[in-house]
């Protein structure tokens, strides 16, 4: 079956419930509005953009001069208050 005959089901069937219990099709499409439950994939497809995007952002980093300078002056001093020259 094809999402668009599966979603013209749903809402068929929901109507003739909706009427049958005296709810408006107003109602039914708002409640039907509300409903969030693709909303969990799309936050997770954006915190693993943002992840990704840290990594490489991390991985930029690291791999610099600068830093790579940084991180071994640090451990160099480190290693230099245990075993001093």
């Amino acid at each position: 079956m094809r999402v668009a005959e599966s979603v013209v089901t749903v809402i068929v069937t929901v109507r003739l419930e909706s009427e049958a219990q005296g709810e408006s099709m107003r109602r039914v499409l708002a409640r039907l509005s509300r409903d969030d439950r693709g909303l969990t994939t799309a936050e997770y497809a954006v915190g693993t953009v943002a992840a990704a995007g840290l990594g490489g952002l991390l991985i930029k980093l690291l791999t610099s001069d600068w830093v790579r300078d940084l991180i071994w002056n640090l451990i160099k001093s480190a290693i230099s208050v245990f075993f001093p020259a």
